[in-house]
């Protein structure tokens, strides 16, 4: 274990938590992480499960962190006593990744706003009351909103508008991360749509790409073969096929955030970690097209259930009308603070063939209906290369 001080990280059960939770092991800094329990585990039952998990993916012993049970939606995140004095006499720094996908919520007291912006409200509270004066934040290039042009890393609030409420409150969090009176350095991460993993197309959550995937797999299983075409899909939902969207892998998310973490010197910023190479949507419509005609089953000619597309008009459009302006076409985002520091680690391709293999794993798994005891066994197959984890 190296001489650095203990980093505190939430959000460690999460797809990229569990990433950064590897790459700061595996790299053998001092870690903490904030867990609750669940029904069927225990805080530290569900850390070990993660721990062995990338042990048997990646052939080597990883240390342990210390975990702490606790809690985001509760006073000091539920910490108290002996562990809140651990947190003030070993942390240094937090890691704030926890989050929430949910793109609607009316009600402040609910998501996304009970996570984004009420947990990020508790995590400073722990911050201060532990004397942790250096927080790294996990946001979204989406705080730019429906800005267009090309939007700098330095950007704030400059009045933009949201295109949904997730964005809005991982905004209100940024503006509270950078307000805070008692930190140092507040250094903030914007990643774009995270996708699996670029090597293994592993995944744990399905937003963003998933979720347009997912409705082109669900539209293959009611309908006949030939009606499911990516251009097909683009229309029902309404969406230009000339968009452009930002789409990075969790593996390289992880390792520039890592190596942010573990350089003094990369605090204090922030960071695009955006792809340089957006995908237009026609393209993207037309991989899920091959990806569900290759892996989903699709629905028999003379099936009694048998639907057309006006069925998946009628009864899946309403739901998502949000993803019109989800899909708009992305900004620019400049990036030479995260070329700066991650110059040696450039975004993985995702090119057709990535896309299927993450594609395959999201069909094969039914967009993570797979039962409880097959989280460990379907962990990724990582490469075994410190070269190729950040550290």
């Amino acid at each position: 274990m190296n001489s650095d001080r203990t980093t505190l990280l939430t959000g460690a059960t999460g797809l990229l938590g569990s990433y950064l939770l590897r790459d700061l092991l595996f790299a053998e800094r001092s870690v903490a992480v904030i867990a609750r329990p669940t029904r069927r585990a225990s805080a530290h039952e569900r850390i070990e499960t993660l721990v062995r998990g990338w042990e048997s993916s990646l052939g080597i012993g990883l240390p342990r962190p210390v975990v702490l049970v606790g809690d985001l939606d509760r006073p000091l995140c539920g910490l108290g006593g002996a562990d809140l004095g651990w947190v003030r006499e070993h942390c240094e720094q937090i890691v704030n990744n926890a989050a929430s996908l949910t793109f609607r919520g009316v009600d402040r007291d609910a998501e996304p706003w009970k996570t984004n912006v009420g947990g990020t409200v508790t995590m400073l509270a722990l911050a201060e009351a532990a004397g942790i004066r250096h927080v790294h934040h996990v946001s979204t290039a989406y705080v730019a909103g429906l800005r267009t042009g090309i939007v700098l890393e330095d950007d704030g609030n400059v009045g933009q508008e949201f295109g949904n409420d997730y964005e809005a409150s991982k905004a209100e969090a940024e503006l509270l991360v950078r307000a805070a009176p008692h930190l140092d350095t507040a250094t903030i991460y914007r990643p774009s749509i995270i996708v699996g993993d670029s090597a293994t197309g592993y995944t744990s959550t399905y937003h963003g790409y998933y979720a347009a995937l997912r409705l082109g797999h669900t539209l293959l299983t009611r309908v006949s073969l030939g009606s499911t075409s990516g251009r097909a899909l683009l229309t029902l939902l309404g969406i230009d096929a000339d968009s452009r969207k930002n789409f990075v892998p969790v593996d390289w998310v992880s390792a520039v955030i890592a190596r942010g973490i573990a350089s003094h010197s990369a605090r204090g910023r922030t960071y695009h970690l955006t792809h340089p190479e957006p995908l237009a949507m026609e393209f993207v419509a037309e991989v899920i097209q091959e990806a569900v005609e290759s892996y989903s089953v699709a629905a028999a000619p003379d099936a009694p259930d048998l639907c057309d597309e006006q069925w998946f008009a009628d009864h899946l459009r309403v739901q998502l009308d949000l993803y019109q302006r989800y899909f708009r076409t992305d900004p620019s985002f400049d990036h030479p603070n995260t070329s700066t520091i991650a110059a040696d680690l450039p975004c993985p391709a995702l090119d057709r063939d990535t896309l299927l293999r993450m594609s395959k794993y999201a069909i094969q798994h039914n967009f993570g209906w797979f039962p409880p005891d097959a989280v460990v066994t379907e962990l990724p197959r990582a490469s075994s290369r410190r070269g190729t984890l950040a550290h």
